[in-house]
């Protein structure tokens, strides 16, 4: 798999959350993503970045285009050095939270992206690994 040059976004408040938002929008158009693929990927990257500017206080998105092989996505890596996750399993399910929301936005944004990966542990941040790609599979048209 390779990757090419990447975007980085620092995350500390509202506004960056947009920003983020926006960079990956303008990426996922640079490779023809469909609408609703950039949109999906937007919406996840907007969930992950409001969770950093919640529960961390400030973070890093970056971005990167990637090949596999004829596939092309992109790579969105969020990194904290927040409180961390004691229980991933738990935070992962639909309507657990700690900030009193809805508890939909790690889990709606795992359903969002075609890969997704979280690290954490107590006191040592947060990072989620998410990969979109243009296509669900290389032969789509």
């Amino acid at each position: 798999m390779n990757t090419g040059d990447k975007s980085y976004v620092f995350v500390s408040d509202a506004s960056d959350v947009g920003w983020a938002r926006r960079t990956a929008l303008e990426l996922a158009s640079a490779l023809h993503f469909t609408p609703a693929r950039a949109g999906a990927l937007a919406t996840a990257v907007t969930e992950i970045a409001r969770n950093i500017v919640v529960h961390a206080g400030r973070g890093t998105l970056s971005f990167a285009p990637v090949t596999d092989g004829m596939r092309e996505g992109i790579v969105t890596v969020a990194r904290d050095e927040g409180p961390g996750i004691a229980d991933i399993a738990r935070a992962m399910q639909d309507g657990f939270s700690t900030a009193g929301s809805l508890g939909l936005g790690l889990s709606g944004a795992k359903r969002l992206v075609d890969e997704f990966a979280i690290e954490s542990a107590p006191g040592a941040g947060v990072t989620i690994t998410m990969t979109q790609w243009a296509k669900n599979d290389p032969r789509d048209e």
